[in-house]
């Protein structure tokens, strides 16, 4: 991922306030359009002019040819606040980071994501690197916002049953491991409509701790159709299981790896 800041110079006298509404407008836009990652953009006033700092999946994520309907219309919106549209400055590749993919034609994708993952939840199924969500067809009302929304509640999850601090450990624990549950669900139908607009397939992938050995978690059938679905060698050394007709992976439980 890159550091990049969005300078914004005003051409007319403004409030802090109808600036700052203008400006979250538009890293909203640009968040929910997978141009910037994160959930945290500081923003600085200095010498009459405002700068947000934002990590972007790739050097040229701030295109224009990138921005959704609604980026385009918060950039108009900047107008009313007496701001211009942003000047980009990419300050330089982040080193903490994952890259991003640039496969132009990925065979498949995975839905995957961790509560310390900050990239994209969407991975290349040819060399498991994320995948920038502005090169994918916009899932619904121009943008990627419920795909996002999904990653924040998994990841939530995540955290909390990694924690295990607290009763809400075992509700979580079920949101992101079985089948059935509301966030799977969620995930599932967002894996098909990414697959219907790729024409590509999507695995959605299902966590797994617990169970009674190895022998039994190696033994273990797909959920969902009750098939054989152990790979003979793990899919990019995490996936243990891959079910083609229902579109899942998962791992054996990590109590045993």
């Amino acid at each position: 991922m890159f550091v990049v800041d969005l300078t914004f110079d005003c051409y007319q006298d403004t409030t802090l306030e109808r600036a700052e509404q203008a400006i979250n407008r538009l890293v909203n836009a640009l968040r929910f359009n997978g141009q910037i990652i994160g959930e945290e953009f500081p923003t600085v006033l200095k010498d009459g002019f405002f700068v947000t700092r934002v990590m972007c999946p790739t050097e040229d994520a701030m295109h224009p040819l990138n921005n959704s309907p609604f980026v385009k219309h918060s950039i108009a919106l900047l107008h009313d606040a007496g701001l211009l549209a942003p000047k980009v400055k990419v300050i330089g590749q982040d080193i903490h980071s994952n890259g991003a993919d640039n496969c132009s034609e990925p065979s498949c994708y995975i839905l995957y994501t961790t509560y310390v993952h900050t990239c994209s939840p969407l991975y290349c199924g040819d060399d498991f690197l994320p995948v920038p969500l502005f090169s994918i067809p916009a899932i619904a009302n121009g943008d990627y916002k419920t795909l996002i929304k999904w990653q924040e509640d998994w990841q939530a999850c995540d955290q909390i049953q990694i924690n295990g601090a607290t009763r809400c450990e075992f509700p979580a624990l079920a949101e992101i491991a079985d089948i059935n549950s509301d966030l799977s669900r969620r995930g599932k139908d967002i894996a098909k409509r990414i697959q219907f607009l790729t024409q590509k397939p999507v695995y959605y992938y299902l966590y797994r701790v617990g169970g009674v050995d190895k022998h039994s978690e190696l033994a273990r059938r797909c959920p969902s159709c009750n098939g054989h679905w152990k790979l003979p060698e793990p899919w990019f050394g995490l996936f243990d299981f891959k079910c083609e007709p229902c579109g899942l992976v998962s791992n054996v439980s990590w109590d045993f790896q």
